[in-house]
């Protein structure tokens, strides 16, 4: 009998090296399906420390470049069964359109984590890039891979809630409650205008919850009203933010983002209201989905369950009562785009491929910057409504 060889899903990436929470995460999800496989890597700005995370993570020293430009050149000279597919962007904001660019400009498809850019005219540009290559590109907007994020999605969309009237997010932390140390680098950065763009909270944090609002009810946020502040002295970047939204469909809501709340770990959490019910997620409670009613009692629904949507219960990889959580949702990301890698090979057009995967893509990637530079925009504005431009 003839077995069917698999070919596994070339991966590169840029940046996630010694240091860098957020590049182990990302190499753990693309590798629980077993369809990716990690090829080559630029993983610091120190080409030594870049050498020493190849190394580390079993690449031969040919495939551990010393920094993305040479990366992208090397492998794109490489056969096309050797040379990666795509790339996995980890780096902070200010590296992530050099970065896309250099990898669209050589052919390679890019994954990337948000915000996309550190600025809303370089997403502007990159969109326009991204689409004259025909070239994959997509978001790790983390929270819109758990399953029961997707079953709210799409109850909503089914109509059990009714038309939506209210939304109300908020996603709090309180690890940017006191200075930090000076050689935590996540802090750093974050705090950083020239790396992080012209917000930390919001960049970081509020534009999360703003993604899931817009993924989990459809809707569009239109306009906004922001009041963002920077509690610890010497900050020249907002650490928290409450803001009005006007959305869609005539739907109001309140989104709030906080890095100084102090005792939160990574507090979102998602409540949506209709003319007829209404439902709440939590991320850190993220196996359990609320259904509420005016007329009979709470549902609690969980991942695993036989009575989930399509959606929900493709994206759930253990039986019910086994938690699922931060690394499985990431998962699910990595491994929709891996499909539409797959499918892009056969021929189908990279917006069919996209929308197949179920994958944050370069319009939302539009979107989250024009909501990060809004926000800013209207806390620093006497006008109270801002609208959110995407073009």
């Amino acid at each position: 009998m003839t077995q069917t060889v698999f070919s596994k899903v070339r991966m590169g990436m840029v940046g996630g090296g010694e240091g860098a929470f957020i590049g182990e995460v990302h190499r753990q999800a693309a590798q629980l399906d077993g369809q990716i496989e990690l090829v080559c890597g630029a993983f610091s700005s120190d080409a030594e420390r870049s050498r020493r995370c190849g190394a580390a993570l079993g690449l031969s020293a040919d495939r551990s470049y010393a920094d993305f430009h040479s990366m992208m050149q090397a492998e794109a000279a490489l056969p096309a069964a050797d040379r990666m597919q795509f790339v996995a962007v980890v780096t902070p904001n200010h590296l992530h359109a050099p970065v896309a660019e250099a990898a669209l400009q050589h052919g390679f498809h890019v994954l990337m984590d948000k915000p996309a850019t550190l600025t809303l005219a370089e997403a502007l540009a990159l969109r326009e890039r991204v689409a004259s290559s025909g070239l994959l590109f997509g978001l790790t907007h983390t929270y819109t891979g758990y399953p029961l994020v997707k079953e709210a999605r799409e109850r909503i969309a089914q109509g059990a809630l009714g038309k939506i009237r209210k939304v109300l997010v908020e996603y709090t932390q309180g690890w940017l409650a006191t200075e930090p140390d000076a050689d935590n680098k996540q802090a750093a950065w974050r705090l950083d205008p020239q790396r992080a763009g012209a917000s930390c909270c919001m960049g970081d944090i509020g534009v999360h919850a703003a993604n899931l609002v817009e993924y989990v009810t459809r809707l569009k946020i239109l306009e906004v009203c922001a009041d963002l502040t920077s509690f610890v002295s010497g900050r020249v970047l907002d650490d928290d933010g409450s803001m009005l939204l006007r959305l869609s469909d005539d739907a109001r809501g309140v989104l709030t983002a906080s890095q100084v709340c102090v005792g939160e770990e990574n507090g979102l959490r998602i409540k949506v209201f209709g003319e007829q019910g209404g439902l709440e997620w939590a991320q850190q409670e993220p196996n359990t989905l609320w259904l509420k009613w005016p007329d009979r009692p709470t549902e609690m629904l969980r991942t695993g369950g036989a009575y989930l949507g399509a959606a929900a219960q493709t994206n759930t990889r253990t039986p019910m009562g086994h938690p699922e959580g931060y690394i499985e949702a990431f998962a699910n990301i990595y491994r929709g785009f891996a499909g539409a890698v797959v499918a892009h090979g056969t021929g189908v057009a990279a917006m069919t491929a996209m929308q197949a995967a179920d994958v944050p893509d370069i319009d939302v990637a539009v979107r989250g910057m024009a909501f990060i530079e809004q926000a800013v925009a209207a806390s620093a504005s006497e006008q109270k409504w801002l609208t959110l431009e995407t073009k």
